[in-house]
C-alpha cells in the first residue's frame, strides 16, 4: 500500500487550503498516481505550536508503477505546479504532499521510507486510520491503532465538517 499525507494551512491559486487538496487529489492521477481511498479532512494545530493558521490534513492510499523515489518526486512535482515553495522548515504552506509509505519498503536514504515523524503526528495517524486501519508501521511493528494510543498529548486535532 502506498500511502500519501496531504495538508496546508494557506490559501493558493485554487482557494483555501481544502479547495487546494481536493484539486492535488485530482491532479495526482496525472503524475501516475491513481488515487484508491481518502480520508476525511481533519483540522488540525501545527506542530509544532506555532501562531500559523490550523491546517488542513488528510491522507490517501494510491496505486502507481512508479518506484518510491519517482513517486516523491511526481509529489513534489505537484507541489510545485500548486505553488509550493520550500523556505525553512515547519513553515506555513499552500500544499504538502508526503510520501508515507511505499508498500513495506524501508530505507535509510532518500526517500527515508517509512517517513520518519509520522508515529509521532496526529494528523498522519488519525486520518491514515480511516484510510487504512490495519496498517501496520514496518520498523516499528506496531498498528495504527497502537501508534495513535501511544502519540504524545497536546495534538489539537478534528474532523472538519
Amino acid at each position: 500500500m502506498i500511502l500519501v499525507a496531504l495538508g496546508a494551512n494557506l490559501p493558493s491559486r485554487f482557494g483555501p487550503p481544502r479547495a487546494t487538496l481536493e484539486a492535488a487529489l485530482a491532479r495526482l492521477e496525472a503524475v501516475g498516481l491513481r488515487v484508491l481511498a481518502r480520508s476525511p479532512w481533519y483540522l488540525t494545530a501545527p506542530v509544532p505550536a506555532s501562531d500559523q493558521p490550523d491546517y488542513v490534513n488528510g491522507v490517501a492510499a494510491v496505486e502507481t508503477a512508479l518506484d518510491a523515489a519517482a513517486t516523491l518526486a511526481a509529489l513534489h512535482a505537484v507541489e510545485a505546479e500548486f505553488g509550493r515553495v520550500r523556505t525553512v522548515p515547519n513553515a506555513p504552506r499552500a500544499i504538502d504532499l508526503d510520501l508515507l509509505a511505499h508498500g513495506d519498503a524501508v530505507r535509510a536514504e532518500a526517500p527515508i521510507l517509512p517517513h520518519p515523524r509520522m508515529h509521532e503526528r496526529a494528523f498522519v495517524l488519525l486520518p491514515l486510520a480511516d484510510v487504512a486501519p490495519g496498517w501496520v508501521h514496518p520498523v516499528l511493528r506496531r498498528s495504527v491503532a497502537e501508534l495513535i494510543a501511544r502519540l504524545p498529548p497536546g495534538q489539537g486535532i478534528r474532523k472538519a465538517e
